[in-house]
């Protein structure tokens, strides 16, 4: 084990053993663990020191005591074979004397104890047994636990045990006399049971026994003096956990008992146990018990058993019937034990067990039913030799039960079923009571709805049992062969009666398999004799009817349909030979098209044509006139089935309308339809429509027939009955001569529709529209609507008859041209006549036959007419003719209407041949031009013109596929300004167009006809609130409809909707006008965000708007507009107006003054102007000729932009809240600007990059006033004048500074006359300032760099900057700028630190040594041609030596990094967090020093347990000073880990960090570890809880990974004493991490 030496051990066992009862559970857990890692590794040593540690300790307390012991259990558990033996005897005695030492029971101690020795007693039971049984002498009542640990060893080493019970029990009956207290009672008894089962265990495998002697009889007698003991003295004890422990010892002492003693004791031994049940509430254990004695009494074939069968019985029966609670496990265990005694009582005593179930079937209580069926079922499972005999007598006594109408008796009725049918008792007599009970209880109906939860959990629902059914009615089906017969073809009966429709699902896939099962093997007896005799099944005629009938509605009765049409498949050589080889065909692709359909989703039309289809089809294969005949009377015979479902008996109907299609036996027809008509139900409309479209369906086969049958049925008696001399007296349940009338019209109508076309012609007069038309003049109404419905089913027909054989009606080209002529030639300024409402109608009419017009002629029509209608003055115009020629103004008033409704329909029709966006962009156009008429009138037409073909194109459009309606934003873009039109009608209908609209659009997007959108209802609302003339009424309803349509509007209509509207905003009415720009705002409000594309486009406009629009209040508009689209798109709009023109015209800029308008969006956008103005480049170097040197800086042309633009929203005076808000950064960000301007060009190409090429050519006047140098200078003074510092610019102005300013020979002066101006009037705002300047002084540019530091050299001259507190700031600035690579810079810099004398002398010796090596390298300076630095410093070292202290002079620098070590252990967070810093950046400068490397080293275990120093920032800061170390601390594999995994924003796993990194340590650096442990150790007395905890961390990894020869290198014995220390540190983390080191001291 190396050099950890044994006394280290110790200690570290010792300090675990002493934490072991830590308070806190995780340390406790964690000493644990580390005692168990030394205890496996060393097992004699550390139970040495566990018994050590107990002897020494008596009064330990005993949580404390049984940790010690759990442990030694552990051990002896896991290395019981490695432990020597003298070991082994230590322990046995140490467990023993610990597990006796208290005479009272101690649970937890006394058992930790006890489970030493049942460990040890696997392997050394001699041995234990020899130190028990010296605790356990006659006469002597034991201590309780010895007699417990027997028990437990007695379990856990059956061979070892038993070979003492004989003894052990010998001593221990004398003291069960002498047991007073219960608990010892309790533990006698249970050790008795142990024994017990542990005698039973090994006589069961003797085989594999040390001693095969070993006999039953070697122990019944000391058994049975037990048992005396227990059973008549403890079993009446008060106690019920005795009680039960007792009656359990019994019952596995009931099998060692000699035969003859148990016989003895059995009459009062089971009333006993018996007796137990009321007097527990835990049933499990008696039952259990009781079942071991019926077993132990059987087994040895007891005849006293009979006596007690009664009492037995009902006791049993009583448990069976207890509820059973599948969350609680000792009921379902007491359940089961309860159903093994009736199997044992079942196999002994059949009869009596028998008769008694079945008696016990007839009491109808409902748990005493479930119990009964539930001992039945396990009977009939279980006993099945014993059963066989009973089968009759069970099937007779199970049919009361079958009549019970509770859910869970019926449960239990179907598992029985179920079981029976397993075991051959459905093929007997009254086995199909059984099958029918089955599939009644498929056919139940649903029970509770949504909503309603049964309160009950025992509760079977009608769907648990249905379901429950179905799969019994599979299972017999599939798993019992025998049972194929009986249900072959019985279960066909169960198809046609309407109770069992529920049924039907599974009732056809079971016979589906019976069949295939059948036909599959070829049975004979597959064919079905439908005719033998006695049968009770339906014919093949009504299952083929029935089945296809079920297969119409396919959703219904759970979804019977395709069930239904499979069957048939099924079974198609029964229903017809012939039928069989075309429903293969057929029938799959039925069950396809419906395994693809939903009950939503399903055509029903279609899928009833197609079950037709079949129909007829099969008849047409069958080809058999005697068959056919035969189903159609069977059909119509089975018609009143139906009675109470309509809808499927109108489908039958329609069967037998295409069944006798197929007939050809015409007088069979004829007295078919004549039962057909007289048994109708006349007074349903269902009913009506079924019988007239089956008639219909006759007709095509025998119209004449059909035709004759129907006269003679309207002059029948049926009529004269109905509408005779006694009417009076009609029983209400009468048909009324109408409703019979109305079922003849509705055939005449149907038989119209399926006559032959071929003859339909010739018969529509005489024989159809005859018999109809002399009900014309009626007032019924239902005779009404069979009318109507019936001359339309005529006229399909005639229009499909003249469709097939094709009509072109040659002269509509030129009828249309003469009416279009009529129109033309009317005079346009009046209307007398009704010729344009005529021409109209015609049109109209004419426009739906062939051949269509062209697109020229449509063109032409559609001007002529609407230019003929829409000119017309209004109807109240007076006539300017003769009194007697004008037309009166009710007249004229009726004329008009007609005319416009005529062009209504005229347009209508020409949109319903083209119904589509495009066909509605044709019509449009036309009356696009009217809509912005002068005249009020015309543009009320227009637009109701349009509401009404948009409500049309609405209430026609079928989607059938998608496409887009491109045309919905130019739409919505005409109509919407209209909304405010000075004309209230104009504006209504507007409304109703944009309403239409919406729902068009909704339509294409796939919303269904009835589809109400609560958005686009909202415009009912907006409508009438537009009746109100009042202007800020309408603009408020602007915006509410605005925001619908912009809901709706899908995204790629938004942009044309939004160029319309910008042609609204110079719109004829300039309410409209305004309008379009109250709904463009609301649109980009709402919209804007998705148009980031179009951006520049709508600015553009917006540009050219704003030069041609007089309206202030529009052009007020279009700054919202404006502004809107910033908020959105601040980037876009910003860029776009960046790279409008420079310099701008007053266009552009009036759109820029618009964004200063927002202070919010201001603020934004001035501060995306600061940044970027902050990172771009502000001008290039470019050579100017080949002739001259040098370069010239060129201005670049955003930064000169966005300077534009900040100075024109800065002239907004609403800016002025952004303005104060970002005055620092705005001045700071202008100042470094004017720095980068001064002597600056304007670029040639001024322009080249902007956006809008036609406004490339800028004004060559206006460039000539623009001056890269002047634009910044005047922006900084329109910054100041906004921020109301005109005591700043005052000065400023008097002194000339802004020109000095733009001089760049004066540049400086200019520079330091501002920044003093800033010091004396506007003090308070300078801290900011200085922050905000502070970066720029480390920018490239040099020119940025000298303005920066001429305005904080000249503050230093101040002495505000040290009453504002930013004097350090700006002095480190200062001596940083010292070593510029510009000379200004550095003589500026020099400059400052020499201010610092005239603004703050006080501070001088605060700054002495700086400033005089400032000063003296000043003094040095090497590059200053002009000498200009020198210059400065001696001047200010003039000034400061005015105020230095003599010793100051005199200071040296002392070694740095000496100065940091200490501060590394510093208490406050910040030095620490800086000296590990400077270390890091110290350590850039330290490469290649050996002494340097010398230098990390020492404090590399500093910088290691920092890692997890409390404070995040010091954790930050080690690990940048590591990865800055890491190549000097000589090691590559530490410092690649180092560089990958402290990165700064990673987390750190820190215990698998120091554990490799030990590795490497020990590695590379084997001669420092004494150095390094000896460091670690000195940290166990950190401040810091983590820190001590990392280093407990860092010790443990490093034992951990220590070879062998290393050990030599450490002081164990001070590692030791440290952690010992630590287990009892305060803090619970540092213990844990202690424990954890401990266990690798191994």
């Amino acid at each position: 084990m190396g050099v950890i030496e044994d006394t280290d051990i110790e200690q570290v066992t010792l300090a675990l053993l002493d934490a072991a009862n830590d308070r806190d559970p995780v340390v406790q857990e964690q000493v644990r663990k580390s005692i168990l890692t030394l205890g496996n590794q060393k097992p004699d040593k550390v139970l040495s020191m566990c018994q050590d540690y107990l002897l020494k300790h008596p009064k330990l307390v005993v949580g404390h005591r049984v940790v010690v012991l759990q442990t030694i259990e552990l051990v002896v558990k896991s290395r019981i074979d490695d432990i020597t033996y003298p070991k082994i005897k230590n322990v046995i005695q140490l467990a023993s004397d610990e597990m006796t030492k208290s005479k009272e029971v101690v649970p937890d101690w006394q058992q930790a104890a006890s489970n030493i020795l049942v460990a040890v007693g696997n392997k050394y039971i001699n041995d234990i047994m020899e130190e028990i049984l010296s605790k356990f002498q006659p006469g002597v009542l034991p201590h309780f636990f010895v007699v417990q640990t027997l028990a437990n060893l007695s379990d856990s080493n059956v061979y070892g045990m038993v070979p003492f019970l004989n003894a052990i029990m010998g001593t221990m009956l004398p003291m069960l006399g002498m047991t007073k207290h219960d608990n010892m009672k309790w533990v006698f008894s249970s050790a008795l049971c142990h024994f017990s089962e542990s005698i039973l265990e090994y006589l069961a495998n003797l085989d594999k026994a040390p001693d095969p002697t070993v006999r039953k009889d070697t122990f019944s007698s000391e058994i049975f003096s037990a048992y005396d003991i227990l059973f008549n003295s403890w079993i009446q004890s008060r106690e019920a956990k005795l009680r039960l422990t007792v009656a359990e010892a019994l019952g596995s002492m009931s099998h060692l008992m000699a035969h003859d003693k148990l016989e003895e004791q059995l009459p009062k031994l089971l009333p006993t146990i018996l007796g137990l049940y009321k007097k527990n509430t835990e049933h499990y254990i008696i039952s259990k018990s009781l079942c071991q004695v019926l077993e132990a009494s059987v087994n040895m074939g007891s005849r006293v058993l009979e006596t007690q069968i009664d009492g037995l019985l009902l006791a049993l029966h009583q448990q069976v019937c207890s509820p059973v609670d599948f969350s609680n496990p000792p009921t379902i265990k007491n359940h089961n034990e309860v159903l093994r005694c009736f199997s044992i009582l079942a196999n002994t005593f059949p009869d009596r067990l028998m008769v008694f179930v079945l008696q016990r079937l007839e009491n109808s209580n409902e748990r005493n039913r479930m119990g009964s069926l539930a001992v039945l079922r396990h009977l009939i499972n279980s006993s099945t030799s014993t059963m066989e005999t009973k089968k009759l007598l069970i099937l007779a006594s199970i049919r009361q039960p079958l009549a019970d109408h509770s859910n869970k008796v019926k449960k239990r009725v179907v598992q029985v079923i179920s079981a029976m049918a397993h075991h051959g008792y459905l093929e007997l007599d009254g086995g199909d009571l059984l099958v029918r009970f089955i599939i009644q209880h498929c056919a139940l109906p649903d029970t509770y709805y949504k909503g309603q939860r049964p309160p009950d959990p025992e509760e079977v629902t009608n769907e648990a049992l249905r379901s429950m059914c179905d799969n019994t009615l599979h299972l017999f089906t599939t798993t019992v062969g025998r049972l194929t017969d009986v249900l072959w073809p019985m279960l066909l009966c169960y198809l046609t009666p309407n109770q069992y429709a529920n049924a039907t699902t599974p009732l056809c896939k079971s016979l589906i398999l019976l069949a295939s099962k059948k036909r599959a093997a070829q049975e004979p007896n597959f064919m079905i004799d439908f005719n033998a005799q006695g049968t009770s099944l339906p014919s093949q005629y009504i299952l083929l009817i029935r089945l296809l009938v079920n297969a119409s509605f396919p959703f219904r009765y759970r979804g019977h349909g395709a069930p239904s049409l499979s069957l048939l498949n099924a079974i198609s050589p029964n229903i017809h030979p012939k039928a069989e080889t075309f429903w293969e065909n057929e029938i799959p692709k039925l069950l396809s098209y419906l395994e693809e359909s939903t009950e939503d989703s399903l055509d029903k039309k279609k899928w009833d044509e197609s079950l037709l289809q079949l129909l007829s089809k099969t008849l047409a294969t069958i080809d058999d006139s005697k068959w056919t005949s035969q189903l159609a009377v069977e059909a119509t015979r089975y018609l009143p089935t139906y009675n109470n479902s309509l809808e499927e008996k109108s489908f039958l109907y329609r069967c037998v309308g295409v069944i006798l299609q197929q007939c050809y036996n015409k007088e069979l027809v004829r007295k078919q339809l004549q039962e057909i008509l007289i048994n109708t139900r006349h007074n349903d409309a269902v009913e009506r429509t079924g019988v007239a479209m089956g008639i219909g369906l006759c007709a095509s086969s025998h119209l004449d027939g059909t035709l004759e049958k129907l006269e003679e049925f309207g002059k029948s008696d049926a009529f004269r009955k109905a509408s005779g001399i006694f009417g009076l007296l009609k029983d209400k349940n009468d048909v009324d001569v109408e409703k019979m009338k109305s079922t003849l019209i509705l055939c005449y109508g149907y038989v119209a529709l399926h006559a032959p076309e071929d003859q339909l012609l010739t018969r529509i007069d005489s024989d159809i529209l005859q018999n109809i038309s002399k009900n014309f003049n009626t007032k019924d109404l239902t005779m009404k609507l069979s009318l109507i419905h019936s001359v339309g089913l005529i006229a399909k027909a005639i229009s499909n008859s003249v469709r097939k054989q094709g009509f072109m009606f040659t002269r509509k080209h030129e009828l249309m041209g003469v009416m279009t002529d009529f129109i033309k030639a009317e005079p346009p300024e009046v209307m007398r006549t009704p010729v344009r409402y005529l021409v109209l109608t015609t049109c109209a009419n004419l426009i739906n036959l062939d051949p269509p017009l062209t697109e020229n002629e449509n063109f032409d029509l559609l001007k002529t007419c609407l230019n003929g209608v829409y000119g017309l003055p209004t109807a109240d115009t007076p006539d300017r003719v003769k009194e007697e020629e004008a037309l009166d103004p009710q007249q004229r008033e009726v004329l008009y209407s007609d005319t416009f409704n005529a062009l209504h329909e005229l347009l209508r029709n020409v949109l319903a041949r083209d119904l589509n966006p495009d066909g509605l962009q044709a019509v449009f156009k036309h009356i696009e031009s009217w809509l912005s008429s002068g005249q009020d009138h015309e543009r009320e037409r227009a637009v109701k013109t349009t509401a009404h073909l948009l409500q049309f194109y609405l209430d026609n459009l079928s989607v059938k596929n998608l496409v887009t309606f491109h045309n919905l934003g130019a739409l919505v873009g005409r109509l919407a300004p209209r909304c405010t039109d000075p004309n209230p009608e104009v504006r209504r209908a507007a409304i109703d167009c944009i309403y239409s609209l919406m729902y068009i659009q909704l339509r294409y997007e796939g919303f269904s006809l009835d589809y109400k959108d609560d958005s686009v209802e909202a415009l009912l609302d907006v409508r009438e609130k537009l009746s109100n003339p009042d202007h800020s009424v309408l603009y408020k309803t602007c915006s509410e409809l605005t925001k619908i349509i912009s809901k709706r509007l899908p995204q790629q209509q938004l942009s044309t909707l939004l160029f319309m509207l910008f042609d609204g905003l110079v719109d004829s009415q300039s309410n409209c006008s305004r309008a379009s720009s109250v709904i463009l705002n609301t649109l980009l409000k709402n919209r804007g965000a998705g148009l980031q594309d179009l951006v520049p486009e709508m600015l553009e406009v917006l540009h050219n708007r704003l030069q041609v629009i007089g309206e202030e209040q529009v052009k007020v508009a279009i700054g919202q507009s404006i502004l809107i689209l910033a908020t959105q798109h601040l980037q876009t709009v910003v860029n776009t107006l960046v790279a409008y023109p420079l310099p701008y015209d007053s266009w552009s800029c009036e759109m820029w003054m618009a964004l200063g308008a927002d202070s919010t969006l201001a603020l934004q956008i001035m501060e995306m102007i600061i940044e970027k103005l902050n990172v771009m480049v502000p001008y290039v170097d470019k050579k100017e000729s080949m002739l001259r040197p040098g370069l010239t800086k060129v201005a670049t042309s955003h930064p000169l932009a966005m300077t534009c633009a900040l100075r024109e929203m800065m002239l907004n005076g609403q800016s002025a809240d952004a303005v104060a808000h970002l005055f620092p950064k705005l001045f700071s960000a202008l100042l470094v600007r004017l720095g980068s301007s001064v002597g600056v060009q304007l670029p040639k190409d001024l322009n080249s990059n902007s956006i809008i090429s036609d406004r490339k050519t800028t004004n060559k006047n206006s460039v000539i006033n623009f001056d890269v140098c002047g634009v910044a200078v005047e922006a900084l003074r329109v910054l100041l004048a906004r921020a109301q510092l005109d005591a700043v610019v005052k000065p400023l102005d008097q002194e000339g500074a802004w020109d000095k300013m733009k001089d760049p020979q004066q540049h400086t002066t200019g520079v330091t006359l501002l920044s003093r101006a800033m010091a004396k009037h506007a003090g308070p705002r300078l801290p900011a300032i200085v922050e905000s300047l502070c970066p720029s002084l480390c920018n490239i540019y040099e020119c940025q760099r000298i303005t920066v530091t001429a305005f904080f050299s000249e503050l230093l001259n101040h002495h505000v900057v040290t009453e504002l507190m930013i004097l350090d700031m700006l002095m480190n600035n200062m001596m940083e700028r010292i070593t510029d690579t510009c000379g200004t810079v550095r003589m500026l810099a020099v400059r400052g630190l020499g201010n610092i004398a005239v603004g703050s002398p006080e501070k001088v010796n605060k700054y002495a040594k700086e400033l005089l090596a400032a000063m003296s390298s000043g003094m040095e300076e090497k590059d200053d041609p002009g000498k200009l630095i020198t210059l400065e410093a001696m001047s200010g070292m003039s000034k400061i030596l005015l105020y230095l202290d003599q010793k100051n002079v005199n200071l040296l620098v002392v070694y740095i990094f000496m100065k940091i070590k200490p501060f590394l252990e510093n208490e406050n967070d910040e030095i620490r967090c800086a000296s590990i810093m400077l270390l890091g950046n110290l350590s850039k400068f330290g490469s290649g020093e050996p002494v340097f490397k010398d230098q990390i080293h020492n404090v590399l275990v500093s910088l290691l347990l920092h890692l997890s120093d409390p404070n995040p920032h010091v954790v930050k800061a080690c690990k940048y000073a590591m990865r800055i170390c890491a190549p000097v601390v000589g090691s590559e594999q530490i410092s690649a880990m180092f560089q990958n995994h402290l990165l700064e924003e990673k987390g750190l796993h820190y215990g698998e960090f120091i554990n490799d990194l030990t590795k490497y340590l020990i590695q590379d650096f084997p001669g420092m570890l004494n150095f390094y442990h000896i460091t670690v150790v000195q940290f166990f007395k950190s401040n810091w809880a983590e820190i001590r905890a990392s280093a407990a961390m860092f010790i443990g990894f490093l034992l951990g990974n220590l070879p062998d020869e290393h050990f030599s290198h450490m002081n164990m014995g001070s590692v030791t004493k440290g952690l010992v220390m630590l287990l009892q540190d305060p803090d619970p983390l540092v213990r844990v991490k202690a424990a954890e080191a401990m266990g690798h001291f191994h």
